[in-house]
């Protein structure tokens, strides 16, 4: 089988790395895979050297956000163009893992091709959501959504995301380090965590903070804004950082302060590592984290209540985290292992191409119109 992947990104994302993991998965069942996607991001060159011809097509940049006219404008440009460069592009199964990326194959394919469209996220009210489910339509795409919280309404299959194993490891729950991993941008919330981190810090002397992460626009406004408030507090600044593994090895606490969510990989990297997360309960994130037993919920979304539920977490330390710490590791070894997403989406993708229902059972699963 010969599967065409498009994806909107060439840098890595949680999305892209969902990617890079169906890779070995693709190539032992014998299919071919090639790549379209904007820029020369890392992800061009980790698909290269397992053997996927990439090919590039325009898209964006586009700023974050609510969009501008101008960014319209360059959105239909590259549209054009895309369209150019797919047609003639031969696959058996088209793998969409991005909605900019919609438009341009329902213009150049239509509904003649099977397709799967890979949801991560949440798409935005508006004109961006009105494009993407008429692209859907158009394409008779089915759609692999990472959570229920996200899925769109079309044909839906739920697949939860997966994770390579982070190395669990036990902590003493004595000495704190509270820490936040993402790109850092408003929508991420590291601004709520330092407002937080600023509370506690006045509380506690065995507490210290650690953001991780690259600022999506360097220099601006809200970049310089979390670095004024890190100059006045116990924090790291550890920059984009590609071993994961060992920076949640020094966590005792994962802060995830999103404004929205589909299932962020760092919680199940977390799950897996040993690292109790605390969360804002937003998209897939209450599907997975069950307050006070894998994890912990924030319901009021702000500093202030972060700050309480951490402060809470601190006083209370011991056997209880350590228990909370186990049960979300047993959690990620039963639904969330890298192989389990993996052998999902490949059966779905198979069963597109085939006609035939997926060979194994899809867990978690949901279908709706």
């Amino acid at each position: 089988m010969d599967v065409l992947f498009l994806d909107q990104f060439s840098e890595l994302g949680g999305a892209q790395k969902c990617l890079l993991d169906l890779l070995p998965e693709i190539h032992a069942r014998g299919w071919r895979a090639s790549a379209a996607l904007p820029g020369n991001g890392p992800l061009v060159k980790l698909l290269q050297a397992e053997g996927v011809h990439v090919h590039s097509i325009p898209s964006g940049p586009y700023r974050s956000g609510s969009k501008s006219i101008a960014d319209i404008a360059q959105f239909m440009h590259d549209v054009r163009q895309q369209v150019n460069i797919l047609r003639p592009l031969k696959f058996d199964l088209l793998y969409v893992n991005g909605p900019r990326m919609l438009a341009g194959a329902a213009k150049a394919y239509g509904n003649r091709a099977a397709v799967l469209f890979h949801a991560h996220s949440r798409i935005p009210a508006g004109v961006q959501n009105w494009v993407a489910n008429r692209s859907l339509r158009q394409l008779n795409a089915t759609v692999a959504a990472c959570a229920k919280a996200i899925a769109p309404g079309v044909s839906s299959h739920v697949i939860a995301n997966g994770t390579p194993d982070m190395g669990f490891k036990e902590r003493n729950f004595n000495q704190w380090r509270i820490g936040m991993i993402g790109t850092i941008r408003p929508e991420k919330g590291q601004l709520e965590f330092l407002r937080a981190a600023a509370t506690l810090a006045t509380k506690f002397e065995n507490v210290r903070f650690t953001i991780c992460g690259a600022p999506a626009d360097p220099g601006g406004d809200y970049d310089r804004a979390v670095q004024k408030y890190c100059d006045a507090l116990p924090v790291d600044l550890l920059g984009w950082r590609t071993d994961v593994a060992s920076v949640l090895s020094g966590l005792d606490l994962l802060v995830i302060t999103s404004k929205s969510e589909g299932m962020p990989r760092v919680m199940l990297e977390a799950f897996s590592a040993g690292v109790p997360v605390v969360a804002f309960p937003v998209g897939g994130i209450p599907e997975v984290v069950r307050d006070g037993e894998t994890g912990f919920l924030v319901h009021r979304k702000t500093p202030e209540a972060l700050a309480a539920c951490l402060g809470g977490i601190i006083r209370r330390g011991g056997e209880p985290i350590r228990n909370i710490a186990a049960n979300a590791r047993r959690e990620w070894e039963k639904k969330y292992t890298v192989d389990i997403y993996r052998k999902n989406i490949t059966a779905l993708m198979e069963s597109l191409v085939s006609g035939r229902p997926p060979a194994r059972e899809i867990e978690p699963q949901r279908s709706h119109r």
